[in-house]
């Protein structure tokens, strides 16, 4: 198709879009939904054509369902031309995606709306705009009451917006920690409970969030029970989180180790996990060693001083990463 052509089927369908005839609104959208999915530069075309941006996202609140998602569909392919995301989060399109992200929406428009945030805000300079919006907020709540068909696009738009300390202290006053690990916690997609424990990462880099871990209730046993499922995913996050945990406190390295079935399960994962949680269950091991946990641990038990001569071993190399697992068993039974 000629430019001439091109540009002369795009006003027509953007003149057709706001008409009244549903008929000629659907189909006026859908040709544009085709020319922009595959050329970057039909999709400029579109976009630099006067009007196009404010019409598709008046649309995106139509009464239909399926003009709404249509036209969230077309703002999302102009939204992979990485020069067009600026221009497309204004204020106006950001607060129209913010009421799609509810419970109340279709699936296919609240898919579409959260795909569309987490690609705009892939552009940092978008960050903060959605914080300004109260788009963090609302994903919060979406989360929290959302299915689980459609929370793994709601998940990835609040990884990509807590990336921004401005936003991630936002998620935590919005309740993100409890929520997230209500996720974790009650869900049997491994995919969704790996992808909460990635967000809560992403949170625990400030001290906001990891505020807001520490200050949960056995938040140490529930990683434990993380650690202890079959997902790669979520044991690597919660690898994570425990190493944020335990760099800024020993007290929730003490809580870990008054916890005999902790020590066993990290050994079990560094000599069996991926090598990527080996590594780190090695380091989380590395870090209860090296500190001196005869000034933690409360009362002479024999387990505890057991385990204080074990770390000492394991940490100075005397006993080999492949070995640490048996060790450690070993220890256990000979304790009780």
């Amino acid at each position: 198709m000629s430019s001439s052509r091109l540009f002369d089927t795009v006003s027509e369908c953007l003149s057709l879009a706001q008409s009244d005839s549903h008929e000629a609104q659907l189909k006026a959208l859908q040709t544009l939904a085709s020319i922009t999915k595959v050329s970057p530069q039909n999709r400029t075309l579109l976009a630099q054509t006067d009007g196009a941006i404010p019409t598709l996202a008046t649309l995106t609140n139509a009464s239909s369902p399926i003009i709404q998602t249509i036209s969230l569909l077309i703002l999302f392919n102009l939204s992979l031309n990485p020069d067009l995301k600026q221009s497309l989060a204004d204020m106006e399109t950001i607060h129209y995606l913010n009421s799609l992200i509810s419970p109340s929406s279709s699936l296919d428009s609240c898919k579409l709306a959260s795909s569309l945030i987490c690609s705009l805000a892939m552009l940092d300079k978008n960050k903060a705009k959605f914080g300004v919006a109260g788009t963090v907020q609302f994903l919060v709540h979406a989360i929290e009451s959302s299915r689980d068909s459609d929370s793994h696009h709601l998940l990835s738009s609040l990884a990509e917006l807590v990336q921004f300390h401005g936003n991630c202290t936002l998620a935590v006053r919005a309740g993100a920690v409890p929520v997230l690990l209500g996720v974790v916690q009650n869900t049997d997609n491994e995919d969704l409970a790996g992808t909460s424990l990635t967000v809560l990462g992403l949170l625990a880099r400030f001290n906001e969030g990891l505020n807001g871990l520490k200050k949960t209730d056995k938040i140490i046993s529930s990683m434990l029970s993380v650690l202890k499922g079959r997902s790669l995913l979520s044991k690597e996050g919660a690898a994570d989180i425990l190493l944020r945990l335990f760099d800024d406190s020993e007290d929730c390295v003490t809580e870990a180790l008054m916890l005999p079935e902790f020590s066993t399960v990290l050994a079990d994962i560094s000599v069996r996990g991926s090598a990527r949680v080996r590594d780190k269950a090695e380091l989380l091991m590395r870090k209860m060693a090296k500190l001196h946990f005869w000034n933690q641990v409360s009362g002479p038990s024999i387990w505890a001083w057991t385990v204080v001569g074990l770390w000492a071993d394991l940490y100075s190399g005397v006993i080999p990463p492949a070995r640490w697992a048996v060790y450690i068993e070993e220890a256990q039974l000979g304790s009780g």
